[in-house]
Parts: C-alpha cells; sequence; structure tokens
C-alpha cells in the first residue's frame, strides 16, 4: 500500500491510496504533483449540446453537487497513461480493432435529487423550436378515381382530401356504423363545391373501392421499400426528432413528447361516441400559442404564416397549444413523460395519495355518520363519496357547451342508471350500475352494499323521472370543496390513485409464492394489476388478431409437449443404459438428459403461464393503470424484493419514466 500527497495551491494536500500500482502508474502520478498544484479540473453544469438554442441564463442554473477529487485525478491519470501508451506506438491486436466501441452511457439527471421551486413556478428558462405541422396534401395521380352512382367523378382538392380519409377506413368497421357515416358525409359536403353539393346526394351511390385500393397497394409498396430506402426515412426522422424533439428548460436538454401536430382526418373516438366521422380539420400556424420564456429565441413560424400567440407563463408546463374543433378542448405539446416536469407531477400525485391513507378511515367514519344526515344535501354527498371511494368512480365533471356524448360520473348518475334489489344472486341490497363513463366507456357493475346506502337511494329515487338527477342536491363543485375541507389536495381522483395503489399491494403480498419462479411471479403481478384495472374500469375490446395469436401459441405449446415427451423418452432409456454399463459415460449422459427434461419443463411452463395471461388479459387494459394510478415504487420494491429484473414490467420508454421511482424505492418499501 502506498500513501502519495499531492500538494495543491491552497497548502494543503490531496491524498491518494495506491495499491499495487506499477513503477509506469507510480511515475504519472508523480508528474501529476505538479500539475495539480496549479489547476483543478472546473466545477461547471455540464450543458446541453448546442443544437442551435440558447441556453438559460446563470442566475437561473443551479449547481451540481462536487465531484470527488479522487475522482477527478484518476481520470487525469487514465488519460495520461493512454497517451503514453500511444507515444509507445504500442500495437493494438486486430481482434480489438474489429470491436466496435462501447457507446458512453449517458448521464442521467436526477432531479429528484435537487431542490424544487416555489410552488407554482415550474420553469425559469424555456426554448423550442415550435411544432411541426402536418404535411400539405398531395392530390391522387389520375389513373385514381371516384366514383358516384357508377360514374366516374372528379372531385375537387379539398373534396377529394376529406374523401381519401374515408377510403382509407373503408375496411374499417367505423364505416358501417349509422352515426360515422351520418357525421361524415355532413362534414364532407361542407368541404365540396356547389357543383358537387347538387350531385353527391346520398353517401351509399359513392364508390371509394379504387382510392381504397390504392392506399392499399401504397402501404404494400412501403413495406417492400429497400433497405436504402428505409434508412432515408429513418435519417430523416431522426433529423426532424433532433430539432424540433428536444427543448432547452432550465440549462437541462429535455424531450419532448409530440412535436408533430396531428394530420387532419375523421374522428373516432372511443365506444359509441356521438361525433365519430366529424372532420377534424387541418392546424394551422394561426391557430397555434408558443409558450417560452422571454429570454429565449422565440421559435419561427413557416414563411408566410404568424403565430396566434405567444406567451411567457412560466407557471404552466406546456410548449404549445391549439383548440381542436370536435368537442373544442384544448390540445398541448407537452415534454416527455420522463422529464422532470413530468416526474414531478407523478411524484406529488403519489405522495397526496399517501398523506390519504393517513387520514382515510376518519374520513370514512365521517361519510358513515352523513349518512344519517337530517339535511339531505349532505347525506347525497356522502352517499356519493361513498361510491368513489368503494367503485373507484370519476366524479363527473359538467360537460363543456356543444358536448353531446351522454357520459356522466357519480355526482351526475341519473335515476335510470342505477336499479336496486334488495336481494339478488343471494346478495342482499345490490345497486345494479349501467351508464357510459370517461371516453363512452359503459360502466356495467353489480354492487352489494351496505344497508343505510340501500334505504338512502330509495328514498332519493321516491317520486323522480328516469331522467332525473340521483344527486339532484349535489354536483362537483360541492363535492370538491368538501374533499378540500377533509385534506388539502384531496380530490375524487386522489382516491381513485389510493385505492388503486393500495389494491396492488395488498394483491402483491397475496399473490406471491416466494417459491415461484420467474415468470410465475411475472403472472401473479399481472393479476395483481388486473385487479386494480377492473376496480378502475379499464376496458378494451380483445385485439382483432387475438383468436389468431393464440391459436399459434397454442401450437407452441403442443410442439413443445411433443419435444417434452421425447426427452423424457431419451432420458428413461439414458437410465436403462446406465443400469448396464455402469460407467462414467453413461452417468454423464443420464446427467445430460436430466438437464434437458427440466429445461423444456422450464420453457412449457413459460408458454403456459403466458397463455393463461393473455386470455385473463383479453378484455382488460393494463398499461393505464400501471401508468397512471399505481405508484411505480410499489413495483420496483417487489421487484427487487422478489429478485423479478425491472425490465420484465416495465419497458425502456416507462423505466425512463419511473426513473425516480426505480432510484428511490428499496425492497421494504410500504405505499
Amino acid at each position: 500500500m502506498l500513501l502519495i500527497l499531492i500538494p495543491t495551491s491552497s497548502d494543503c494536500k490531496i491524498p491518494i491510496l495506491a495499491w499495487k500500482l506499477s513503477q509506469f502508474d507510480i511515475e504519472i502520478v508523480v508528474e501529476l504533483c505538479f500539475f495539480a498544484s496549479f489547476c483543478s479540473p472546473p466545477r461547471i453544469k455540464d450543458e446541453p449540446d448546442d443544437d442551435g438554442f440558447y441556453a438559460s441564463p446563470k442566475e437561473d442554473s443551479k449547481p451540481l453537487k462536487r465531484p470527488r477529487e479522487d475522482d477527478d485525478i484518476l481520470l487525469i491519470l487514465q488519460d495520461s497513461k493512454a497517451k503514453k501508451v500511444k507515444s509507445k506506438d504500442k500495437k493494438v491486436p486486430e481482434a480489438d480493432k474489429r470491436k466496435k466501441p462501447k457507446k458512453e452511457e449517458e448521464q442521467k439527471w436526477k432531479w429528484w435529487e435537487e431542490e424544487r421551486y416555489p410552488e407554482g413556478i415550474k420553469w425559469k428558462f424555456l426554448e423550442h423550436k415550435g411544432p411541426v405541422f402536418a404535411p400539405p396534401y398531395e392530390p391522387l395521380p389520375e389513373n385514381v378515381k371516384f366514383y358516384y352512382d357508377g360514374k366516374v367523378m372528379k372531385l375537387s382538392t379539398k373534396a377529394e382530401e376529406v374523401a381519401t380519409f374515408f377510403a382509407k377506413m373503408l375496411d374499417h368497421e367505423y364505416t358501417t356504423k349509422e352515426i360515422f357515416r351520418k357525421n361524415f358525409f355532413k362534414d364532407w359536403r361542407k368541404e365540396m363545391t356547389s357543383e358537387e353539393k347538387s350531385t353527391i346526394t346520398s353517401l351509399s351511390k359513392c364508390d371509394f373501392t379504387h382510392m381504397s385500393q390504392y392506399f392499399k397497394a401504397q402501404s404494400e409498396a412501403r413495406k417492400q421499400m429497400s433497405k436504402e430506402e428505409k434508412q432515408k426515412i429513418k435519417e430523416e426522422n431522426e433529423r426532424l426528432l433532433k430539432e424540433y424533439g428536444y427543448c432547452v428548460m432550465d440549462n437541462h436538454k429535455e424531450r419532448i413528447a409530440n412535436f408533430k401536430i396531428e394530420p387532419p382526418g375523421l374522428f373516432r373516438g372511443r365506444g359509441n361516441h356521438p361525433k365519430m366521422g366529424m372532420l377534424k380539420r387541418r392546424i394551422m400556424p394561426e391557430d397555434i400559442i408558443i409558450n417560452c420564456s422571454k429570454d429565449s429565441k422565440i421559435p419561427a413560424p413557416p414563411p408566410g404564416h404568424k403565430w396566434k400567440e405567444v406567451r411567457h407563463d412560466n407557471k404552466v408546463t406546456w410548449l404549445v397549444s391549439w383548440t381542436e374543433n370536435i368537442q373544442g378542448s384544448i390540445k398541448y405539446i407537452m415534454l416527455n413523460p420522463s422529464s422532470r416536469i413530468k416526474g414531478e407531477k407523478d411524484w406529488q400525485k403519489y405522495e397526496t395519495a399517501r398523506r390519504l391513507k393517513k387520514c382515510v378511515d376518519k374520513i370514512r367514519n365521517q361519510y358513515r355518520e352523513d349518512w344519517k344526515s337530517k339535511e339531505m344535501k349532505v347525506r347525497q354527498r356522502a352517499v356519493a363519496l361513498y361510491f368513489i371511494d368503494k367503485l373507484a368512480l370519476r366524479a363527473g365533471n359538467e360537460k363543456e357547451e356543444g358536448e353531446t356524448a351522454d357520459t356522466v360520473g357519480c355526482c351526475s348518475l341519473r335515476v335510470e342508471h342505477i336499479k336496486l334489489h334488495p336481494e339478488l344472486d343471494g346478495q342482499e341490497y345490490v345497486v345494479e350500475f349501467d351508464f357510459l363513463g370517461k371516453d363512452s366507456i359503459r360502466y356495467y357493475n353489480k354492487v352489494p352494499v351496505e344497508k343505510r346506502v340501500f334505504k338512502n337511494l330509495q328514498l332519493f329515487m321516491e317520486n323522480k323521472q328516469p331522467e332525473d338527477d340521483l344527486f339532484d342536491r349535489l354536483n362537483t363543485s360541492i363535492l370538491n370543496k368538501h374533499l378540500q375541507d377533509l385534506m388539502e389536495g384531496l380530490t375524487a381522483k386522489v382516491f381513485r390513485t389510493y385505492n388503486a395503489s393500495i389494491t396492488l399491494q395488498q394483491q402483491l403480498k397475496e399473490l406471491t409464492n416466494p417459491d415461484d419462479n420467474i415468470p410465475a411471479k411475472i403472472l401473479s403481478y399481472n393479476r395483481a394489476n388486473r385487479a386494480v384495472a377492473i376496480l378502475c374500469n379499464h376496458q378494451r375490446a380483445p385485439p382483432k388478431t387475438f383468436e389468431k395469436s393464440m391459436m399459434n401459441l397454442q401450437s407452441k405449446i403442443d410442439a413443445k409437449k411433443e419435444q417434452l415427451a421425447d426427452a423424457r423418452r431419451e432420458l428413461k432409456s439414458a437410465k436403462a443404459d446406465a443400469k448396464v454399463r455402469r460407467d462414467e459415460k453413461s452417468k454423464k449422459t443420464v446427467e445430460s438428459k436430466k438437464k434437458a427434461v427440466q429445461r423444456i419443463e422450464e420453457q412449457l411452463m413459460k408458454l403456459e403461464v403466458q397463455a393463461t395471461d393473455r386470455e385473463e388479459n383479453k378484455q382488460i387494459a393494463l398499461g393505464t393503470s400501471k401508468l397512471n394510478y399505481l405508484d411505480p415504487r410499489i413495483s420496483v420494491a417487489w421487484c427487487k424484493k422478489w429478485g423479478i429484473p425491472i425490465e420484465k414490467i416495465y419497458n425502456k420508454t416507462q423505466r425512463e419514466k419511473f426513473a425516480w421511482a426505480i432510484d428511490m424505492a428499496e425492497e421494504d418499501y410500504e405505499f
């Protein structure tokens, strides 16, 4: 062991412990003594690569932790050693030359270790290049025909563009739905010339087949592209990403989530949305509001255009906004889920839900007492809160003007949305719910409730018509004000997040078997996640390819079973042979065959677990709850406790989104 003291300009010495250093290394360290007394590595924050952005002002930046001195010296040591080797013209082996140099792992910004801004302030400096607009419409070739009533008809450019939207969807079930066809035809006629309007009076006489075939051929041609053509497209996408896909926020380069404006098309909606088929209009620069800091370079609009407005609001997180024409809702360009802004919001959301855990019993006792209140308003509020807590129902915000979808939440339930059964399927006091929730997704559930809730519901429904409000003395404003009084920051969504996360944690404890292998434990995780998805009513239609993929999986299982049967026969034969021969070689053969059987058994089990998992998830969407309602630290802690690779639960994008949780959570984390 050798202790080297390196003098510095401040009359102190840096101790360097050198263990088993070669004479060559010691010489280099000695050379550093003189160098270290005059200079030290700069203490500046890493700047993002210069892509044409302006860095934020110095006063807005925050210093990171100082690097360790001995790390700096070791880096110089390695660098000097490399230079000496080069000066001696040491030959590099051919094998090393062929190896591709490993990409240095980009240092992740651990924003969660830094001091947070005062409440309300999201950033101090923000600069970006604005959005990428959809390319202009290219008219169809002359040989692609549109037919009306059996005759070829040449459409004007605007009418043709909208017709292509329908033609591209011709094989989709949407185009068979009456409401979709009605809305499309109505909006299409608005884009027609007066001559076209007088001619085209019925959608059923329109023939889009030729157009549809053209787009199918285009799609097939894209699949058959050469490697060079695909590379060219990839390079163009990478160029756009490099130029528009990043912004500079407070001296850090951050990825933007959706920097491309959605092209025009036909609105689909979810479920049976009443506006499906309507025309989503092309977004122009004149529709766009830009948000950036005053001292940044404001993005330039496309030539010949101007922005609707430029703002400098550091209390919001969006970069670009505009209003879409279908529902009049505001759309945003935001930062990537892995950004500081999004991560802090997620972290805060789950911490608020954890605070609810401390007072949820008190709140539940309170609303149970309120079921007996003399005030009808208080009783209705208490019953609604019970449903929000027990069933994870959304509060049900009032619809905006012009919104025609008949969707409701807890506060806006009508008498027709529930049925009361004193007894049903062997259970007492059952409430049957049937209504359209968010995104027109049907909520159907039969739930046994407490007797006093049942009696209150009977009282609320007295002398009312089916179309009357169930909670006629309650709205979301009244409920939210009450929730704020119960706990700061409490909303109906916090209940949803709390119940989802606590359910996952409880289910994981119940379902995880310590003796299971990794695939079986992952199946347990998915089952726990599924319990949450059912609670939150995260439904989906079975994928179109579901039956085919299950058949393919079953074929693999059958083939693996045959392979296992063959392997077992070979093992039996090897054992019989070993009994006769009694030599070392035959014993080794038996061991080898045993391992082969074990390996195939594991492979078969993995396939069978996969089949079970797919079948159980056929109509349940696990992703929504996993990404939006489940505290990721629960999943990370579970992975660490049971030795499950985190990539088995979260893909690369999700790992970036939840980097803060992966870094924070230990195996003993409790929500």
